[in-house]
């Protein structure tokens, strides 16, 4: 069975992760496109940097085309950001990503957005999932080469940067940043956001260095997921060449990680809250901000501040999106570190991202740590950390009974357990202490968030001893 989790379907290469089971997600995204009448419009479709995804990317757009869609097909490995938008930019039904973004080497995807350019919603995934594996064991998948597809005009190859380029130019003046001075290093971790950053500074006076910018399926010495145990190098060569900031994405730049002038990473929650910060304080912008629940308190804190709305989703992007297209929010974001802003297409963006924090350094003349000061000065100190148990066989089925209702944790009373997705308690100091199973790996993650760093390993501690890890 082919199963679609958080957002999209991933697997081992080779394991898993074949060609007959891409093409029969193929099909399904057809079947699914005959089911709602969007069969004469595009599908664009592009690859990350992983081994062979150009390969998965193309058996896709061999299936789709023989089905007589019209198919706009990636010439290079492409952010996931870059081909949103491009779905968006060519009119088209919806887009494929062969991608499995933070994954390690071994592991690859298939995402599936919409015509916004948004991951796709749950019940146009499950209609998907029903007809790929419906497709593999009916054999129905059609298929055509790909010169084929060209000669009859169904496939066609492009760039899709030019058009996400120019867009983002109406969101922010990236010429003018790039004429500041300032010394970056920009981690790529091999991934597909090799050379953007340089490609939109150039001409300019931003001292560029990037890491990790060449083409390397086995992601040598690290996952493409920019934590801080995966940028230690990030880390060291920043503090080593005096640089400003250190900016990292993963494997499909729609998330990012910050380093900050003194080689220490900032977690997502401090990136989150400072980005609307920028909004908020630096562009005076005004609108609803959208996080999921294993999101910063800092952010209802924030709300209340500027006197503006905070919603809260369950975790991935697939939910934030559709409130903030809803409430019409000026931000989005998630705790994993992906972060959509209004005019941009509701979807991640760490390409984008990247922008905005360079301009709220230039915009304050504050470094990275000042800005972390800055912030807490407004709404007090918090701090995080996150531990990831990997699972075996049916461990977590094991895990999941031992979770329930608890009157204390690491010493402090509990206010509330809220049960929408995972177990997460709420401390009567606004502590909270998550358990939740990933939707996309097999792991359970344990998340904290209070006041002091010693109480968040206090509770940390506590969630193992909860599921007995």
């Amino acid at each position: 069975m082919i199963t679609f989790g958080t957002d999209g379907w991933r697997a081992v290469i080779a394991e898993d992760f074949t060609f007959d089971n891409v093409r029969a997600c193929a099909q399904g995204v057809v079947e699914y496109l005959r089911e709602v009448q969007q069969t004469r419009k595009p599908v664009v479709i592009g690859y990350d940097t992983r081994f062979a995804s150009e390969d998965f990317a193309a058996a896709t757009a061999e299936v789709i085309a023989a089905n007589g869609i019209k198919v706009y097909l990636s010439s290079n490995a492409v952010p996931t950001p870059v081909l949103s938008y491009a779905i968006v930019a060519y009119k088209a039904a919806g887009g494929v990503v062969i991608t499995a973004s933070h994954n390690p080497g071994r592991w690859n995807g298939f995402k599936y957005k919409d015509s916004s350019g948004a991951s796709a919603p749950g019940d146009i995934v499950e209609k998907i999932q029903h007809h790929a594996n419906h497709a593999l064991s009916a054999s129905t998948i059609k298929r055509i080469d790909i010169e084929t597809g060209k000669k009859d005009g169904l496939i066609e190859f492009f760039d899709p940067f030019p058009a996400y380029r120019d867009h983002i130019a109406g969101l922010i003046d990236y010429k003018a940043l790039s004429r500041c001075k300032l010394n970056v290093v920009h981690d790529a971790m091999f991934g597909a956001g090799i050379g953007y950053f340089r490609e939109l500074f150039q001409g300019g006076k931003i001292d560029l260095v990037e890491l990790h910018g060449e083409r390397n399926p086995a992601f040598p010495g690290l996952q493409p997921e920019p934590i801080a145990k995966n940028l230690q190098e990030l880390s060291t060569l920043v503090k080593k060449s005096k640089a400003d900031v250190g900016i990292a994405n993963d494997g499909d730049s729609d998330r990012i990680g910050i380093v900050d002038e003194n080689g220490v990473f900032l977690n997502p929650h401090q990136v989150f809250a400072l980005l609307s910060l920028y909004l908020l304080d630096v562009r005076k912008e005004r609108g609803p901000i959208v996080k999921s629940l294993c999101s910063t308190t800092m952010i209802y804190r924030l709300g209340k501040l500027y006197d503006v709305p905070v919603y809260e989703t369950k975790v991935g992007f697939k939910y934030v999106a559709p409130v903030m297209v809803d409430k019409d929010a000026m931000i989005g974001g998630e705790e994993s570190g992906g972060y959509g802003f209004k005019g941009n297409v509701p979807e991640r963006d760490g390409i984008l991202a990247g922008l905005f924090f360079l301009d709220l350094m230039v915009k304050t003349g504050k470094t990275p740590s000042q800005l972390v000061a800055y912030l807490f000065s407004k709404v007090g100190e918090h701090y995080y950390d996150r531990i990831d148990h990997h699972l075996s066989g049916n461990e977590g089925k094991t895990l999941l009974g031992r979770l329930g209702p608890v009157d204390v944790l690491a010493g402090m009373k509990v206010k509330k357990l809220d049960t929408q997705d995972g177990f997460r308690y709420m401390l009567e100091d606004d502590s909270w202490l998550l358990l939740r199973f990933s939707g996309t790996e097999p792991l359970v993650r344990i998340y904290a968030e209070s006041d002091s760093m010693q109480k968040v390993n206090d509770l940390l501690s506590a969630g193992r001893k909860l599921i007995g890890v």
